[in-house]
Formats: C-alpha cells, structure tokens, sequence
C-alpha cells in the first residue's frame, strides 16, 4: 500500500449500489482492493493487488453511501464490505463503521477471516452487525493447499464471532474434487454446529468464468482441469450438510 493515512483514505475495486445476496435487504457493496489469499479458484483475480484500484476518502465513500440510503433502510438492508479482502484495510473500515453507525445504518463484511485476532480487529468486529465468512476449507492441509494458508486462524476467527454473539452467515465455494467429499461436508457440519450465531449456511457453485482475469494479467490458472459445480453436486452436498 501506498502511503497515506490509512485511517480516512482506502483503495477500493469497484462499488455495487443495490447488491441483493451480500446480506439481507439490498446492499451498498463495496469492494475492497488488495488480497493476501493465493485462492486457486478466484474469480476476481485483478483484487489481488495491494496498489492498484482506486484511491478514495472516507467522506466521499459517505456520500455515494448517502445518495442509496433510503433504499436499503426501506428493505432491511445496508451496508457491505467485501474484496478482495476488506481486513487489509482495517483502520479505514473502523473509520467508516463509526460514522455508519451514528447513522444508524447495518454493517456487514465479507472475509476470509484469515487474521490475528489483534486489538484493532476486535474493535472492527464490535462494530460489525453480520459477517459473511468465507470458510476456505474445513481441511487444514486441504486449505493451504488451496488457497496459500491453512485455515486455523479462521476457524479460530468463527468461534471468537461466535463467543461474542456476531451474526454469522457461513458460505463456501463447492469445488468438485477439492471442497465437495462427505467426510470434509461432514467436518464442515460439525463445524457449524459448534458455532452459537451461525444464521444461515450457503454453499457456492464453484465456476470458471474468471479463468479470462488470470490470462489477462499473464498467470496460469491452475483448477483448468477442474469441471464447473452443477446443481446435483450443490442438491448432494446440501443433503450432506443439512441445510
């Protein structure tokens, strides 16, 4: 990242307006730029970048905010902050939510939760009314394997949600051959049923549509192989978990 105050400045992807399945009611999504993961199956592989996107303050942030407000209010919604990886740009996000909060208005961030729980992702996390949370995979060795780490940070990252009463929806992208075996949907619903806040579970048909983003920015994108999730495989893996 570049240097400027990371507190009032952040560089974002892009923005959705009206987004309707990145928590309830319709959505202010914004997209964060920078990624730490190495997810195999990335479909926004250009979010990688730390440095790239654009650069905006938190004020004008607010002010596309405010133009969609009565919209999102109405339907139960609010604001999301997805990625790329929304955690790598902490001190901002715990910037924003203060202000959204003293307007009263929902607060929700989807992440991989890959992180140390340190002082300032508590805070962040106080000021968090639902979390997405991206289980890459309930395998350790699998995980790392899959997308550069292993996943003990964010299943410890679920239960400290859990411990302190946060909204959790859990999701997972279901990769044929990697994230779908019975014993690891099984490891997964064990998971799940040890959280207390856990609101809703939903499994991802994984895709290649961003296979494109890879060639585009010269990499080789390793799941070629890897056939598209179908909907017996999603109806298979739903009956396994039991949701």
């Amino acid at each position: 990242m570049e240097n400027f105050d990371k507190h009032t400045m952040a560089r974002i992807h892009s923005i959705e307006t009206l987004g309707t399945v990145d928590g309830p009611g319709l959505r202010f999504v914004v997209f964060m730029q920078g990624c730490h993961l190495k997810c195999k199956y990335c479909h926004n592989r250009d979010t990688w970048n730390t440095c790239a996107g654009d650069l905006i303050t938190i004020d004008e942030l607010l002010n596309k905010i405010e133009k969609y407000t009565n919209y999102f209010k109405a339907s139960g919604g609010g604001v999301t902050i997805s990625g790329g990886e929304p955690l790598l740009q902490v001190d901002f996000l715990i910037s924003l939510f203060t202000k959204l909060k003293e307007h009263n208005i929902s607060t929700a961030i989807d992440t991989s939760g890959m992180f140390h729980l340190t002082e300032k992702i508590k805070q962040l996390i106080d000021l968090t009314d639902l979390f997405l949370l991206d289980i890459k995979h309930i395998d350790s060795k699998k995980c790392k394997d899959l997308v550069g780490f292993s996943n003990e940070k964010e299943l410890a990252f679920a239960r400290y949600l859990s411990q302190n009463n946060k909204p959790i929806w859990i999701r997972q992208v279901l990769i044929p051959g990697i994230t779908d075996s019975k014993e690891d949907l099984l490891k997964l619903k064990d998971f799940i049923s040890s959280l207390s806040c856990v609101e809703k579970v939903e499994l991802l048909k994984y895709h290649n549509m961003g296979k494109y983003k890879w060639e585009n920015l010269g990499y080789t994108y390793e799941l070629d192989d890897v056939p598209n999730a179908t909907d017996e495989d999603l109806k298979r893996a739903k009956k396994i978990l039991g949701i």
